[in-house]
């Protein structure tokens, strides 16, 4: 007997077994699912959800459930929408978003919504525009962060029903028209004049201040000098008063006497001076004088 007919009398005796062996083979493969991580398999049985698989092996009753859905759950950025909106103070600006996402509830966004990233998008889009038309031009460009706050908030409620969890909503870029932009631009450079003026007035009104400083500094210093003179001649003629108190008129006589005598030492020793008037009176003063130190020596 050859091989070949051996192998066809086991294989006939056996065949039994071997059906066996493999209905259970593909009934094992029927019934293990692997999930990946980034994934979850929404399972149906005869047409109706009947379980979400998760990340891993998973065991399914083979030939009544089947995988219906394969979703991922990683997440996704919808592509960069523009949308034009009107401003409260009605000015046309055309804003660029982008959104991110991720499928949380698989269940969800499967028999709830046809075309997740479309009605993303048009969410969105109605969100901005309703947003944008309660805020002035200048309140769109200085407050752009609490404005993808408001959005995101008001997109995760939209979107609650689908599943999706939205992780990021952002304003990409806000364009004006070119009307609008050269008036913004006139405003700025207006505006950039404005401040050079002022700050050429509080220049010179400064320059003014501290004049006026200087003035009153150099007054107050006169004032204090003059004092200081004051107050020294005030001291002279209270010595001299002393002096007259104790030594009578002759002390007096003298000190007027020794003046007139420097005052014409003075004129005498002027440039060009070649004579000199003197007049009676100084003669008399001289006497006077020689008499007063005869009488002190």
């Amino acid at each position: 007997m050859s091989i070949e007919e051996l192998a066809l009398n086991i294989i006939q005796s056996n065949l039994g077994w071997l059906l066996l062996a493999l209905v259970l083979i593909v009934v094992v493969l029927k019934a293990v699912k692997i999930v990946p991580q980034s994934e979850q398999h929404v399972v149906e049985r005869f047409g109706r959800l009947r379980a979400v698989l998760g990340p891993g092996i998973n065991l399914i009753v083979p030939f009544f459930d089947k995988i219906a859905h394969q979703i991922s759950i990683l997440e996704r950025q919808l592509p960069t929408a523009s949308q034009d909106a009107i401003t409260r103070d009605n000015v046309l600006v055309q804003v660029d978003t982008s959104v991110f996402y991720r499928i949380i509830e698989p269940e969800k966004t499967v028999y709830r919504i046809r075309d997740v990233d479309s009605a993303i998008a048009t969410t969105v889009a109605g969100i901005v525009r309703a947003e944008i038309g309660m805020m002035d031009l200048d309140e769109v460009q200085a407050n752009r962060s609490a404005l993808i706050a408001t959005i995101k908030n008001n997109v995760v409620e939209s979107v609650e029903n689908w599943g999706i969890e939205v992780t990021r909503a952002e304003i990409l870029d806000v364009n004006l028209d070119a009307a609008t932009r050269a008036a913004m631009m006139q405003q700025l450079n207006a505006e950039r004049a404005r401040r050079a003026q002022v700050t050429e007035a509080e220049g010179k009104k400064r320059a003014v201040e501290l004049a006026a400083d200087a003035e009153l500094y150099a007054s107050e210093q006169t004032a204090k000098a003059r004092r200081v003179l004051a107050d020294a001649e005030a001291y002279a003629t209270q010595i001299v008063a002393v002096a007259i108190n104790e030594n009578g008129l002759e002390a007096a006589q003298y000190q007027i006497a020794l003046k007139q005598v420097e005052a014409l030492g003075v004129m005498s020793s002027g440039a060009g001076s070649n004579t000199i008037v003197v007049p009676s009176e100084a003669l008399a003063a001289f006497g006077d004088a020689f008499k007063l130190l005869k009488g002190r020596s």
